[in-house]
């Protein structure tokens, strides 16, 4: 009988190529994992490593490490089933979204999720997309939280609401670019947004990875041009006090927006700064949640996308009317 424990541990092994790193990573002795390890191989009798610098499989344990991976999430979902079956009164919901996405979005749900449902043990993951999306294809997530559309293959999604990116330029870096005929520069920019008006124009942008980041990448390609980028971060809400102070120009999206945050108080009530409306398409988009349709759905997470749905839409309803640029 395959025992799951040396399972797990033949997989550590394999992803480190190393027996100690696996060990301190698994936080037992060497010995230890040695002997799962040695055990597993006298079940199937047969050698699962080579035991070289690093550490390799031999085809046997390739094949092993494929198939291990399917049985321990078939054992996972087979128990979260069984419970869901048994007792809705308790569960775990892992919901993944990225930083500055999740302090705008998860307030909106889960104060009435967790009134709802005080026995349902949630996890947060935050992180950019392309990590989120792999985390969700591994089922280390329930669902994520993101602009559509999500990629991956079996990936089911939810729309929620319009998503719209903006485009924020600092009057000075007009002034620089454009001597004398900033107000002519502005006028342009608020009918069309003309990406290459901006050309040479320094940029301060997400890491890569983000799903604005990417979209920003897209509009500069079609628009054939390749703008300076002068500083890169994960955090979102840097790019855009940076900016405030003359940096650089940014994308920013809308819904991050409301009248209540500082960021929309500075931007109206500070001069010389730009929000323009782009024209590209890949500026509007959705925000929707994305799930693996090839896992079993809990309950936990029906209820989550069903609630997200009905706060979410009526929230965005209200602030996008009062957060135009």
């Amino acid at each position: 009988m395959i025992n799951f424990l040396n399972l797990e541990y033949f997989l550590v092994a394999a992803e480190e190529s190393s027996i100690t790193k696996a060990a301190k990573k698994l936080n037992i002795s060497q010995q230890s994992l040695s002997s799962h390890i040695a055990n597993l191989e006298k079940e199937f009798d047969i050698t699962l490593f080579n035991r070289s610098s690093p550490l390799t499989l031999t085809y046997a344990g390739q094949m092993l490490s494929k198939h291990a991976r399917e049985i321990l999430h078939l054992r996972d979902e087979t128990y979260r089933e069984l419970a869901d079956i048994k007792d809705f009164s308790k569960g775990r919901l892992t919901i993944g979204t990225s930083h500055t996405r999740g302090r705008r979005v998860l307030p909106e749900i889960l104060p009435l999720y967790r009134e709802q449902f005080p026995n349902i043990e949630l996890h947060l993951k935050e992180g950019n997309t392309r990590e989120l999306d792999t985390e969700l294809l591994h089922g280390e997530i329930d669902l994520i939280i993101d602009m559509l559309p999500i990629k991956g293959e079996n990936i089911e999604t939810v729309p929620i609401c319009e998503e719209e990116i903006l485009l924020i330029v600092p009057d000075s870096l007009l002034m620089k670019l454009y001597p004398g005929q900033v107000p002519e520069i502005k006028a342009q920019l608020e009918e069309s947004a003309d990406l290459t008006l901006l050309a040479d124009c320094p940029f301060l942008l997400i890491n890569t990875g983000n799903r604005v980041r990417s979209l920003a990448e897209e509009m500069f390609a079609d628009a054939q041009i390749s703008p300076p980028v002068v500083l890169e971060t994960e955090n979102i809400e840097t790019v855009l006090a940076l900016a405030m102070k003359g940096m650089g120009a940014t994308f920013y999206p809308k819904m991050f927006m409301t009248e209540s945050d500082e960021w929309r108080r500075a931007l109206t009530q500070t001069a010389g700064m730009g929000l323009y409306h782009l024209h590209h398409p890949k500026a509007h988009g959705v925000l929707g949640i994305g799930y693996h349709k090839g896992h079993y759905m809990s309950r936990a997470t029906q209820e989550f996308i069903q609630l997200a749905k009905e706060q979410l839409q009526e929230y965005f309803t209200k602030t996008s009317r009062e957060t135009e640029p």
